[in-house]
Protein backbone atom coordinates (compact mmCIF):
# COMPACT_ATOMS: atom_id res chain seq x y z
CA UNK A 1 0.00 0.00 0.00
CA UNK A 2 1.12 3.52 -0.73
CA UNK A 3 0.75 6.56 1.52
CA UNK A 4 -1.10 9.73 0.70
CA UNK A 5 1.13 12.57 -0.45
CA UNK A 6 0.80 16.18 0.71
CA UNK A 7 1.13 18.46 -2.32
CA UNK A 8 0.32 21.79 -0.65
CA UNK A 9 -0.86 23.22 2.65
CA UNK A 10 -2.19 26.54 3.80
CA UNK A 11 -3.23 27.84 7.21
CA UNK A 12 -6.91 28.75 7.42
CA UNK A 13 -7.06 29.38 11.20
CA UNK A 14 -4.21 30.40 13.49
CA UNK A 15 -6.13 30.48 16.75
CA UNK A 16 -3.36 29.99 19.33
CA UNK A 17 -0.50 27.69 20.24
CA UNK A 18 -3.23 25.17 21.07
CA UNK A 19 -5.07 25.17 17.73
CA UNK A 20 -4.14 25.69 14.10
CA UNK A 21 -6.28 24.49 11.20
CA UNK A 22 -4.79 23.91 7.77
CA UNK A 23 -6.22 22.95 4.41
CA UNK A 24 -4.11 20.43 2.51
CA UNK A 25 -4.02 19.38 -1.09
CA UNK A 26 -3.35 15.65 -1.09
CA UNK A 27 -2.72 13.04 -3.72
CA UNK A 28 -4.22 9.61 -3.12
CA UNK A 29 -2.30 6.46 -4.10
CA UNK A 30 -4.55 6.06 -7.19
CA UNK A 31 -3.60 9.56 -8.40
CA UNK A 32 -6.81 11.38 -7.42
CA UNK A 33 -6.29 14.84 -5.92
CA UNK A 34 -8.27 16.24 -2.99
CA UNK A 35 -7.94 20.02 -2.89
CA UNK A 36 -9.45 20.81 0.53
CA UNK A 37 -8.43 18.18 3.09
CA UNK A 38 -8.81 19.67 6.62
CA UNK A 39 -5.87 19.17 8.99
CA UNK A 40 -5.90 20.06 12.70
CA UNK A 41 -2.71 20.90 14.58
CA UNK A 42 -2.77 20.68 18.36
CA UNK A 43 0.15 20.08 20.71
CA UNK A 44 1.35 16.55 21.34
CA UNK A 45 0.59 15.35 24.86
CA UNK A 46 1.37 12.74 27.48
CA UNK A 47 -0.75 10.71 29.86
CA UNK A 48 0.73 8.90 32.85
CA UNK A 49 -0.74 5.96 34.72
CA UNK A 50 1.26 6.09 37.95
CA UNK A 51 1.54 3.39 40.61
CA UNK A 52 2.87 4.19 44.07
CA UNK A 53 5.40 2.14 45.99
CA UNK A 54 2.38 0.78 47.93
CA UNK A 55 0.74 -0.44 44.70
CA UNK A 56 -1.94 2.27 44.56
CA UNK A 57 -2.85 4.12 41.36
CA UNK A 58 -2.78 7.93 41.22
CA UNK A 59 -5.92 9.32 39.59
CA UNK A 60 -7.95 12.49 39.65
CA UNK A 61 -11.64 13.05 40.05
CA UNK A 62 -12.25 16.20 38.02
CA UNK A 63 -14.35 18.14 35.58
CA UNK A 64 -13.44 19.00 31.99
CA UNK A 65 -15.20 21.42 29.68
CA UNK A 66 -16.12 18.78 27.08
CA UNK A 67 -16.96 15.99 29.55
CA UNK A 68 -20.39 15.79 31.13
CA UNK A 69 -20.24 15.54 34.91
CA UNK A 70 -17.34 14.25 36.94
CA UNK A 71 -14.70 11.97 35.45
CA UNK A 72 -11.71 10.04 36.59
CA UNK A 73 -8.47 10.98 34.85
CA UNK A 74 -4.79 10.18 34.86
CA UNK A 75 -1.95 12.70 34.84
CA UNK A 76 -1.69 14.47 31.52
CA UNK A 77 -0.41 17.53 29.76
CA UNK A 78 0.95 19.07 26.61
CA UNK A 79 4.58 18.85 25.59
CA UNK A 80 6.44 22.13 25.56
CA UNK A 81 8.06 22.98 22.19
CA UNK A 82 11.06 20.68 21.71
CA UNK A 83 10.36 18.73 24.91
CA UNK A 84 10.97 14.99 25.01
CA UNK A 85 7.76 13.04 25.83
CA UNK A 86 9.34 11.21 28.79
CA UNK A 87 10.62 14.46 30.26
CA UNK A 88 7.15 15.97 29.84
CA UNK A 89 5.63 12.95 31.60
CA UNK A 90 8.03 13.29 34.53
CA UNK A 91 7.39 17.05 34.74
CA UNK A 92 3.60 16.65 34.65
CA UNK A 93 3.60 13.87 37.26
CA UNK A 94 5.55 16.04 39.68
CA UNK A 95 3.58 19.24 38.97
CA UNK A 96 0.12 17.66 39.14
CA UNK A 97 0.66 15.19 42.01
CA UNK A 98 3.90 16.01 43.80
CA UNK A 99 5.11 12.47 43.02
CA UNK A 100 8.21 11.15 41.25
CA UNK A 101 8.54 7.58 39.97
CA UNK A 102 11.47 5.15 39.95
CA UNK A 103 10.64 3.34 36.71
CA UNK A 104 9.08 4.51 33.46
CA UNK A 105 7.69 2.53 30.55
CA UNK A 106 6.60 4.15 27.29
CA UNK A 107 3.30 2.60 26.16
CA UNK A 108 3.46 3.82 22.56
CA UNK A 109 3.06 6.78 20.24
CA UNK A 110 -0.45 7.32 18.88
CA UNK A 111 -1.66 9.92 16.38
CA UNK A 112 -4.92 11.23 17.85
CA UNK A 113 -6.83 11.25 14.54
CA UNK A 114 -5.42 9.14 11.72
CA UNK A 115 -7.02 11.30 9.03
CA UNK A 116 -7.09 14.81 10.50
CA UNK A 117 -4.00 15.16 12.69
CA UNK A 118 -4.83 16.65 16.12
CA UNK A 119 -1.48 15.83 17.71
CA UNK A 120 0.19 12.70 19.02
CA UNK A 121 -0.49 10.99 22.37
CA UNK A 122 2.32 9.42 24.39
CA UNK A 123 1.00 7.25 27.25
CA UNK A 124 3.38 6.11 30.00
CA UNK A 125 3.35 3.73 32.94
CA UNK A 126 5.25 5.04 35.97
CA UNK A 127 5.93 2.66 38.86
CA UNK A 128 7.49 3.10 42.27
CA UNK A 129 5.96 6.55 42.65
CA UNK A 130 6.47 8.40 45.92
CA UNK A 131 5.47 11.84 47.14
CA UNK A 132 8.39 14.29 47.07
CA UNK A 133 6.78 17.74 46.79
CA UNK A 134 3.60 19.73 47.03
CA UNK A 135 1.25 19.87 44.03
CA UNK A 136 2.17 22.73 41.70
CA UNK A 137 -0.43 22.42 38.93
CA UNK A 138 -1.78 25.25 36.82
CA UNK A 139 -4.88 23.33 35.73
CA UNK A 140 -8.06 25.30 35.21
CA UNK A 141 -10.33 22.50 36.37
CA UNK A 142 -11.04 21.53 39.94
CA UNK A 143 -9.55 18.16 40.68
CA UNK A 144 -9.12 15.81 43.61
CA UNK A 145 -6.14 13.45 43.81
CA UNK A 146 -7.19 9.86 44.56
CA UNK A 147 -5.26 6.71 45.41
CA UNK A 148 -7.06 3.65 44.01
CA UNK A 149 -6.36 -0.04 44.39
CA UNK A 150 -5.99 -2.07 41.23
CA UNK A 151 -9.46 -3.55 41.76
CA UNK A 152 -10.96 -0.07 42.17
CA UNK A 153 -9.16 1.15 39.05
CA UNK A 154 -10.34 -1.82 36.97
CA UNK A 155 -13.92 -1.40 38.21
CA UNK A 156 -13.85 2.32 37.36
CA UNK A 157 -12.44 1.60 33.89
CA UNK A 158 -15.08 -1.06 33.21
CA UNK A 159 -17.84 1.30 34.45
CA UNK A 160 -16.79 4.07 32.04
CA UNK A 161 -15.69 6.43 34.81
CA UNK A 162 -12.68 7.52 32.70
CA UNK A 163 -14.86 9.56 30.34
CA UNK A 164 -12.18 10.66 27.89
CA UNK A 165 -10.69 8.09 25.50
CA UNK A 166 -7.03 9.03 26.10
CA UNK A 167 -7.41 8.46 29.86
CA UNK A 168 -9.23 5.16 29.41
CA UNK A 169 -6.67 3.99 26.84
CA UNK A 170 -3.71 4.96 29.05
CA UNK A 171 -5.18 3.02 31.98
CA UNK A 172 -6.03 -0.02 29.83
CA UNK A 173 -2.55 -0.09 28.27
CA UNK A 174 -0.92 0.20 31.69
CA UNK A 175 -3.05 -2.55 33.22
CA UNK A 176 -2.20 -4.82 30.32
CA UNK A 177 1.53 -4.32 30.94
CA UNK A 178 1.15 -4.90 34.69
CA UNK A 179 -0.42 -8.38 34.33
Amino acid sequence: MKSWKTLARRTILQHSKFLVVEEHTVELPDGRIIEDWPWVITPDYINVTAVTTEGLFLCFRQTKYSVEGMSLAVVGGYLEPGEDPLEAAKRELREETGYEAEAWLALGRYPVDGNRGAGVAYPFLATGARRVAEINADDLEEQELLLLSRAELETALDAGEFKSLPWAAAVALALRRLK
